[in-house]
């Protein structure tokens, strides 16, 4: 299992778009996701879980993997955070 805190730094934070990505970046891996934020936890293959997330600019989540896959996954997310959901300049 692989865990970082990885911090939202695009404007709009986790909204619907950058959901999708997220759910889209997961999806070709054999592992599963789960992203928490405070109290709150969801599995990064259902967006509406992670909209209720509700998890603004600045936010640091946690970003659980597990699987087969997991490694691959987690590079695959720090990238897709670190490029801030392709959203900013």
């Amino acid at each position: 299992m692989a865990s970082r805190e990885l911090t939202l730094t695009n404007r709009r934070g986790l909204h619907a778009r950058a959901a999708t990505k997220l759910v889209n970046c997961c999806a070709p891996y054999c592992a599963t996701v789960m992203v928490s934020h405070g109290e709150r936890r969801a599995n990064a293959a259902n967006v509406m879980a992670l909209l209720m997330l509700a998890a603004p600019y600045g936010t640091t989540l946690l970003i659980d993997v597990e699987g087969e896959q997991a490694d691959e996954a987690m590079l695959a997310i720090e990238a897709l955070f670190e490029a801030r959901f392709e959203e900013d300049e």
